[in-house]
């Protein structure tokens, strides 16, 4: 998976932000900011590389997939940045603020089912009889190597580094991160942060298959969601992930608040999950992913 990271960041470098790293006094660790990333998370680095490897006939008939948030948002800026056409899939629980911005970005919303899951499988299905491209959040290895592309740019900006966390969701991101770090920098830690709240790759890694595992209303609503049956990012999670840190509700509240009061920068949930990680169980040299800023108005007045 390092060269398949590896170029994707050569394909993608001329479509994304290079973002910085910079450390936190405050927090005590390096902070990869990729809060600033276009569309405000990372989800725009996997979204870009699987559109750039669309043949000219799959870009012709447009793509799908299934999001209440950043994904969605990645993959209509990056359709509408190649010029075509694309369906997202939400479930009834997606924030209208979120549904109201990939609509901005000229995709066409499908409203199915009430959690992530159930739209994602849905959307899957749409996109098998129309013979469209779909695009999944995380069950990709295009997707996944085009998230790892955080872990090139951090190694290059910081090279040693005792640890890294990263909030997971559906495993995409520490997925690429952690397949690029155990070649380019094996000595890394590569730390999974979790909302104990949404627990549900750490669960399904415990058993060693995918399961339904019960969840609670959280903060980090970019990581809630089950897992799609066969995802290829568990045995990439069983295999890179080294440590993993569950964190409270409150621990990301404060989290949040922190990044705010300290750095004045708006974080989401998924990356007051990694701070509060790192709060709670903390290495020297540390770099904490900062993995987007697109908090929704309800869950910012329950921070707040």
């Amino acid at each position: 998976m390092d060269n398949a990271v590896l170029s994707a960041y050569d394909r993608i470098r001329p479509l994304v932000r290079e973002t910085p790293t910079e450390y936190s006094e405050a927090i005590g660790a390096w902070l990869k900011l990729e809060h600033l990333q276009t569309t405000g998370s990372f989800k725009f680095r996997g979204a870009s590389h699987k559109i750039a490897l669309l043949t000219p006939e799959e870009a012709a008939a447009g793509v799908v997939t299934a999001s209440n948030g950043n994904h969605g948002l990645g993959v209509a800026a990056a359709a509408q940045a190649r010029g075509i056409a694309a369906e997202v899939f939400v479930s009834s629980h997606v924030s209208p603020a979120k549904a109201r911005r990939i609509e901005r970005h000229g995709a066409r919303l499908h409203c199915f089912g009430d959690d992530p899951l159930t739209a994602e499988l849905a959307a899957r299905e749409a996109a098998a009889r129309s013979g469209r491209v779909f695009i999944s959040p995380y069950n990709d290895l295009d997707v996944m190597a085009g998230q790892g592309t955080v872990a090139v740019e951090l190694l290059r900006q910081q090279p040693r580094l005792d640890a890294v966390y990263v909030a997971v969701g559906g495993g995409g991101l520490i997925g690429g991160i952690g397949e690029y770090l155990k070649q380019a920098s094996p000595a890394t830690e590569v730390v999974g942060c979790w909302a104990a709240n949404s627990p549900v790759m750490y669960e399904c890694m415990r058993a060693g298959r995918i399961v339904d595992v019960s969840e609670q209303p959280t903060l980090s609503e970019s990581t809630a969601g089950g897992l799609e049956p066969g995802s290829v990012t568990l045995d990439v999670c069983r295999r890179v992930i080294d440590r993993s840190v569950l964190v409270s509700e409150e621990e990301i509240a404060a989290a949040i608040r922190l990044v705010l009061e300290a750095e004045h920068w708006v974080i989401e949930g998924a990356a007051g999950v990694a701070v509060a990680a790192f709060l709670k169980d903390p290495r020297p040299d540390a770099a904490i992913v900062l993995c987007g800023r697109n908090i929704s108005p309800e869950a910012w007045r329950r921070v707040f």
